[in-house]
């Protein structure tokens, strides 16, 4: 089939061609930056936080009275939560990944270091916190009893030893063997010694950039407020169960504190991730509505034309096209408009992209991307046009002999 008579029959519909080819070029731009960023959104969402995160919740305990210690309580409610049936690992913490609230402070290499080396969030644990984190030590050793200690609220943060995380590990100490090496933390003297590196854990903020830069403290700290957060690992399939039982537990062993509510890891991830998920879903819908919308233009346009040369096809029938010639002239005719289309579409789905890059410090387009969505946005128009064009082919050859 020859393109000319194709192309010549196109030019006398320059409007419809163009708003469709338009429509094409937009929708192609638009839903490869919007399906980027859905997986961006995606792979944020499914970063593991380095908790075991389904057996894991935490709660707090706030007193009250001059008769209340907090120090004294602390204690003896961690040995209440160790003993009882279901619990695997409790301990004491002032925050957890992906809450969104804990403290951060920078760490240096050299005492009253001007700028840190590194920024990093501080757990202030007990013995038993990577146990019931869930965190896997990669090197080095775990807290043992005497390392940790008890610091008053507002005190500076000296600890003897730490933990931290792989990656603030190699942030601190690109070449390695950051075991046993000494940082200073909020602009130390004294120094404290990294006893031992997890392989993950993530910060409470879950849009910092340095998300696993975590530094876990052995010390008993309550607030200023007598309040305290513990943080319990059930064992596998008991969580819901243990978590009922530890609020009236606690409850009934000192009347002169409240229990806040008790939230579960997975609980924190969704409400974590809400705006994350959020925009996946919006993007998701505007990427469907895009694609109905071209669809329905192509087919809307299609099938005018074919009730505007009703005449023309049908003397064609009659000089001796065949069905399937009929069918061909529509299906090629499209692929001409969408075609052109999607060219203008690659051009201008990079250009969104860098616009992207420079407004939202979005990373850049993979290229790959815009390949495949030309193919996909392809067989869509020919599957969008296929109706209007079997309906084409139906017109019988005595219609050329109709006056219109």
């Amino acid at each position: 089939m020859e393109f000319r008579p194709i192309v010549s029959s196109l030019m006398r519909s320059k409007v419809s061609m163009i708003l469709i080819g338009l429509q094409v070029a937009l929708t192609l731009a638009i839903v490869c930056n919007a399906l980027f960023i859905i997986g961006k959104r995606l792979d944020l969402m499914n970063r593991p936080s380095g908790m075991n995160e389904d057996d894991t919740f935490f709660f707090g305990s706030t007193g009250f009275g001059h008769g209340f210690n907090a120090q004294t309580t602390l204690q003896t409610d961690l040995a209440l939560l160790r003993q009882m049936p279901g619990v695997a690992a409790a301990t004491t913490t002032n925050s957890v990944p992906m809450i969104g609230g804990g403290w951060r402070s920078g760490i240096g290499l050299q005492p009253k270091q001007k700028t840190s080396t590194a920024q990093g969030t501080f757990y202030f644990v007990d013995a038993k916190a990577l146990d019931t984190f869930g965190a896997k030590l990669s090197s080095g050793r775990d807290f043992k009893s005497d390392d940790v200690a008890s610091i008053a609220f507002g005190d500076r943060v000296q600890p003897p030893t730490i933990i931290v995380t792989k990656a603030l590990a190699d942030k601190l100490f690109p070449d390695g063997n950051a075991v046993g090496k000494q940082v200073y933390l909020e602009d130390g003297p004294p120094a404290s010694t990294i006893v031992g590196i997890v392989e993950r854990t993530q910060e409470p903020w879950v849009d910092d950039a340095n998300i696993e830069n975590a530094v876990f403290i052995p010390a008993y700290m309550p607030s200023g407020n007598n309040r305290t957060r513990y943080l319990v690992r059930a064992e596998p399939g008991r969580r819901n169960e243990v978590m009922k039982a530890v609020e009236q537990k606690l409850a009934d062993a000192n009347p002169s504190r409240i229990i806040g509510k008790l939230r579960s890891m997975e609980e924190v991830r969704h409400i974590a991730y809400a705006g994350d998920r959020a925009m996946a879903i919006i993007l998701g819908a505007v990427i469907l509505a895009l694609l109905g919308i071209t669809a329905l233009g192509i087919i809307g346009m299609a099938s005018f034309w074919v009730a505007q040369r009703t005449n023309q096809i049908g003397t064609r029938r009659a000089l001796g096209a065949t069905r399937f010639n009929i069918l061909c002239y529509f299906q090629l005719e499209n692929f001409i408009i969408t075609t052109v289309g999607l060219i203008a579409g690659c051009f201008l789905a990079y250009a969104l992209s860098l616009w992207l890059m420079h407004s939202y410090q979005l990373p850049r387009l993979p290229w790959y991307y815009v390949p495949i969505g030309f193919v996909c946005l392809w067989t869509l128009g020919q599957l969008a046009v296929l109706g209007p064009a079997m309906r084409a082919s139906r017109v019988p050859p005595a219609v050329a002999t109709r006056c219109v």
